[in-house]
């Protein structure tokens, strides 16, 4: 005999159903390496940095990436990141969150037609006046099952967005 659910209770279960684009998410999954060049902040010092990242999966709903690095000083730096799909917004949404800043971003991010490009954007901390926020976006493209880009940039005062930083993913394999 199936019991019959109170109809709030399941239309709430329905709302919380995988979608497509929770299960975009999923091919995220897996061990990397990664390499970033950019710049902090406008004009700032060039760097390159390495490191690994391990997304898992939190159900059918979230993924979770835990980033290793090392900081600018040398030290080592982590940084945990979540990523999903809100229905009721209808965009995707997360948060992330490191060892080298004591700031929480906040994403919303728009998937591309095409289904390769997650745009996150965020307010977050600008570079110079103290207390300044500035508009942020990263653009992570899916180049194949192996391989994906993030780049980072900031909208300037200028009205135009300015590139920060690139990193290339690599899948481990084995």
């Amino acid at each position: 005999m199936t019991e019959v659910l109170d109809p709030h209770v399941e239309a709430m279960m329905d709302a919380n159903r995988p979608r497509p684009e929770h299960a975009w998410l999923q091919q995220l999954v897996g061990e990397w390496t990664y390499e970033t060049e950019g710049a902090f902040g406008p004009g700032g010092v060039p760097f390159k940095i390495s490191g690994t990242q391990s997304v898992r999966a939190v159900g059918d709903l979230w993924i979770q990436a835990e980033t290793q690095t090392t900081g600018p000083d040398g030290s080592p730096a982590t940084a945990l990141m979540t990523l999903g799909y809100d229905p009721q917004r209808g965009t995707f949404v997360g948060t992330r969150l490191s060892t080298m800043m004591a700031f929480l971003w906040l994403f919303e991010a728009e998937l591309d037609a095409k289904g390769r490009v997650l745009s996150l954007s965020a307010d977050g901390p600008g570079f110079g006046t103290a207390g300044a926020m500035a508009k942020y976006q990263d653009v992570v493209e899916i180049v194949n099952e192996d391989h994906r880009t993030m780049t980072s940039r900031m909208l300037g005062n200028d009205g135009e967005w300015h590139e920060m930083m690139v990193a290339r993913y690599w899948r481990k394999h084995g």
